[in-house]
């Protein structure tokens, strides 16, 4: 009988926001192998890479990896961690999650920093003007899955703390589910993810999302003002 490999070592793992964070990237575009040890996180966005090694405090190289919509290539982490992928599966996170993923156990204090980064991963923001009314200023806030359950969850977890349902639809081209929110439920999702200036996140989407806050800030005084 062969010698046996070490056992592995458990340790606690400490949430954080930085780690609820994390946690949401990785629940949208991270994967667990079918070896028990091995979990790999990709995106299209270096810095997110960047960013998602930084909260689990990863040394690992950033390679590349082929796929998506598009079979191009895009910046990826894999590391191998026996107690991190044990963690995971107790959360409810699974290999091949992408079709399947259910409800996880994402402590309350958390689930914002945890949203932040799912929609960092596959979420979306917008804004545009409507022609159909004068100085009508919308936007709206996205986030997307494969899996029915995961964005029934989201939805649950949400209405529970805010109150506000948003919208459910099946995007067919991509064969993913989408839930979306319109502007008056977006402010209230985005002051409860950006609690503080310096959160982690993804710079470009924030960004973004604070100019259409700032214009929107803009035309509500224009409006009280009495101007067009």
């Amino acid at each position: 009988m062969g010698k046996r490999g070490p056992k592995p070592r458990w340790r606690k793992f400490v949430w954080t926001p930085g780690f609820a964070y994390a946690v949401g990237l990785f629940a949208t575009d991270g994967c667990m192998y079918n070896d028990g040890r091995h979990l790999s996180f990709v995106s299209a966005d270096m810095d997110l890479v960047k960013t998602f090694k930084q909260c689990f405090g990863l040394k690992n190289k950033i390679g590349y990896k082929t796929g998506g919509y598009n079979n191009k290539k895009c910046p990826h982490v894999q590391w191998g961690d026996v107690a991190m992928y044990q963690f995971f599966l107790s959360m409810g996170l699974t290999p091949k999650k992408s079709k399947i993923l259910g409800p996880l156990k994402i402590p309350a204090k958390f689930f914002f920093d945890f949203l932040r980064g799912a929609i960092d991963g596959d979420g979306s923001f917008y804004s545009y003007f409507d022609p159909r009314w004068r100085s009508s200023f919308m936007f709206y806030l996205s986030l997307s899955s494969g899996s029915k359950k995961f964005i029934d969850w989201i939805r649950k977890e949400i209405e529970d703390r805010l109150g506000i349902r948003g919208h459910i639809g099946f995007h067919q081209a991509k064969n993913v589910y989408q839930i979306k929110y319109a502007k008056a439920d977006s402010l209230k999702i985005l002051e409860k993810m950006y609690y503080d200036p310096t959160v982690v996140c993804l710079k470009r989407k924030h960004v973004k999302i604070e100019t259409a806050l700032k214009k929107n800030r803009q035309l509500d005084k224009l409006r009280a003002s009495g101007g067009t």
